[in-house]
This record gives C-alpha cells, structure tokens and sequence, in this order.
C-alpha cells in the first residue's frame, strides 16, 4: 500500500449492506480460512463500529482499531487489504496533515455464490483440506424434500389482497439493501485479442458480457492459462445459440489444466501457510528467521530452491501433494518435512521415506512449523541417542550421525550459527524475501 498511515489518521464506518447472523456465520466458516482471523476480527469491528440502526459510525481514530483490537498498525493495514481483496470492504482516503478514511462495509457472497465461484472455492478447499471442506459443504446443502404426491396450494398476492386507489408511486433512492462486492483481478486476458479470434459468425453479440468476462479472467488466473489457450478453450465452449456456456467453459479449464499438469488439480504445492498458523512476527533470531521462510514459502518453491540446475520432478511434486491431500499436512510444515528428508536422507525425495516421516508426523496432528521443528529434533535426538548408546555397548560405531538441516540446535536461539548454517539461510531469503 503507498499510503502511509497513522494511529493518529481517522476513520468512519459506512454501512452499505445488511449484515446477517447468517452472513456472520459465511464470513467464519467460508472467508476466515482464506483471509484469517485476523482480517475476520477487523471486519467485525468496524461492524461494531457503527451505532445501532444507524449507518455510519462516529469518526474514530485508528489507534482506537489498534487498542480495541491489541494489533499493531502495519497488520491493521494487512487486514484491511485482505477485506478489500475478497469483496467485503472498500477504501477511500482524503489526504492532509491528519489523514481521513472512509471504509464501506459490504456483505460476504451468499454460500452458493462462494461455492460456486471459480476462485474462492478452489483457494478454501486447498487451505482446509477435503474433510473439513466437505463438512463445510454438509452445512449449506439444501435437503431434498420429494414433493412428488404433494400439490401446490401456494396464494397469489392477487387472490388475498385488493387494488386499491393510492397516491403516485414516488422511487426511494439510496436506501440501505443488502450489497456485496465481486473480486477484482488485474486484467490479464487481453479481451480485444480473444474476441478478434473468433469469427463473429460463431458468436452472439451478447456472448462477453461482463459475467463472461469475469469468469474468463478468475479462470485465467487460478488455472495459470495464457491468452492463446484461452482462445481455444473459449472456442470449445460456444453453444448453438452463439453464447459462452459458462459450465461447459469450466470445466474444459479444469480438464486443460489437469492434461498441462499431468493430472492434477491446480495450487496446492504453491501454497502458503495459512496466516491464522504462523508465528508473529516480532523475534529477530536466526531460527525465527528459518520459521519466516518455512511459513512464507510454498512447497514448491522451497524444494525447487534445493535445486541448482533444473526443477523438481513430477514425481515429487505428486508426493508434496500427497501430504497436502491425504495427509492434511500444511505448506510450512511440510517445508520442514521437505528440509528434514533431504538432509537425512542422503539428498534423496523418496515416497516411502517421506511417508514414514509423514505417518508420525499427522499421528501427532502437526500444524505448525514450529511444531515441525520441534518434533524433528526431538526425533534427531533420540536416533543420537541410540547411537551414542550403540557406541558405549560395541566401543565403535560404524553408521554416521546424519548431517541436519541448518535450524536444528539451541545455538539459533542464542543467534550462535555455523558458517553453512547461515549460508543455508542466506540462500532461502535470496530466492524468496
């Protein structure tokens, strides 16, 4: 954000939508894995904000947000963006010596709206795994009443109520209705050239509207597809009335993307640690500086930086998933997993090694890098200790302790590091600070 601001700057609160408890219950349920609890808490907040049956709030300053809320300013500011990002606030500034905000507040998508929407449902379903995503749906689905035998004896407003004379009907104009706002993407299709493409023989003149064109673009950026392929993906899906079916476009997306990948579905090993599971920040040690990196990376990126010439393989990418998928694991913790096999294990990414590692690991319901470390050089530990113990017995020992990972020790906590160590970190933050 360019605009620097201060708990000295004000703000007030305007209401734009009707929030519900059910809306309420969406934002929990749908949005917080996406965007944590703590931009969750902030959206909450401005909603208190606002004085009973009134519409805007009283100017506030925003170091009553900091006090109420016991956050500090630049994760204020972090908050407030992923609102904005996901539809549920929109910002404006006035600038001068004191600067003054206006935040309006929206509703969240309804259920099936967010579920259906080729963004959102895919970025909550990697963040929460198959489980609770499926939980989740069980919570919004309509039952199924068979209505076969029944008739419908439903009144008309006609048949109870009686026209009467009246006074000219006046239109009422800004009052309050229930509002929610559509993500925004930088534009990366480049429409002029897609249309261009496509002889107009085969289209409506109503074919790009805009709801077509906002799929394209959400459909574009979740499935990484380039302009070209979008024309031929586009194409394949035109119906015979010359519109776009957007189902059809859907799905030809998913299947494009699955055939370029080899089978799987998009995102999960270029995902982060979900905010609500990462440390705060504030401890500048060595070792707070390798729990940054695991939880600020994807698992793709962490393990293609292992690599000096070349990228990892499919057949590893397809066991990073795994441990996403049928493990549950987290992108951070299973950064930590990734760092731990290829020191222990000889530089080798090997299913079944990775999988013993991973068994422990989900048994013990590891979420946290933290966690991760701490159950990795505890484990480290006790090998050692049975080695030690060997030697005592045999008076020689002939298996080597493994070399580990640059964050195993008590020496990062007291910011003592071997020159590989620190080289080890040096590296991770050049390729990914």
């Amino acid at each position: 954000m360019s605009n620097t601001i201060l708990p000295a700057d004000t703000y007030i609160v305007v209401n734009k939508t009707i929030i519900t408890e059910t809306d309420k219950k969406i934002v929990t349920t749908l949005y917080q894995p996406i965007i944590g609890n703590t931009a969750v808490s902030l959206y909450f907040t401005l909603i208190d904000d606002l004085l009973k049956r009134e519409i805007m709030s009283n100017e506030e300053t925003h170091h009553h947000l900091m006090s109420t809320m016991q956050i500090k300013l630049e994760n204020l500011v972090i908050a407030r963006e992923k609102l904005e990002a996901v539809g549920l606030l929109k910002t404006y500034v006035k600038k001068d010596d004191v600067n003054n905000y206006v935040y309006v507040l929206y509703s969240p998508m309804s259920a099936q709206e967010f579920l259906n929407h080729p963004i959102l449902n895919v970025v909550l379903y990697n963040n929460i795994g198959k489980k609770e995503y499926d939980k989740i749906i069980n919570c919004y689905k309509v039952p199924k009443i068979n209505l076969k035998d029944y008739e419908d004896i439903t009144a008309n407003f006609n048949s109870v109520f009686s026209s009467v004379r009246g006074n000219v009907f006046n239109e009422n104009d800004n009052i309050i209705d229930k509002n929610s706002r559509s993500l925004t993407l930088d534009k990366k299709v480049d429409f002029n050239l897609l249309i261009s493409s496509i002889p107009k023989s085969m289209i409506n003149e109503k074919c790009f509207n805009d709801d077509v064109k906002n799929l394209i673009e959400s459909l574009a950026y979740i499935y990484t597809i380039d302009d070209l392929n979008m024309q031929m993906l586009v194409r394949n899906s035109i119906n015979e009335k010359g519109m776009i079916d957007k189902n059809e476009l859907r799905i030809n997306c998913r299947n494009f993307y699955q055939y370029e990948s080899n089978g799987s579905l998009p995102t999960l090993v270029y995902t982060k640690q979900p905010d609500y599971l990462k440390t705060p920040r504030g401890d500048n040690s060595n070792r707070a500086k390798m729990i940054y990196t695991f939880e600020n990376t994807t698992p793709f990126d962490y393990l293609n930086s292992k690599y000096k010439n070349g990228e990892p393989s499919i057949r590893e990418l397809k066991i990073i998933e795994d441990l996403m998928i049928n493990y549950k694991m987290k992108p951070g913790v299973v950064n930590v997993l990734i760092s731990y096999v290829l020191k222990v294990n000889n530089q080798k990414f090997t299913k079944n090694y990775v999988d013993t590692v991973a068994a422990q690991w989900s048994r013990l319901n590891i979420e946290t890098v933290e966690d991760a470390m701490k159950v990795a050089e505890k484990e480290h530990n006790k090998i050692k200790k049975m080695l030690n113990k060997e030697k005592e017995e045999k008076k020689v020992s002939k298996t080597p302790v493994e070399k580990l990972p640059g964050w195993f020790g008590v020496n990062l906590e007291k910011g003592e590091m071997t020159q590989e160590q620190q080289e080890e970190i040096d590296n991770l933050f050049k390729e990914f600070d």
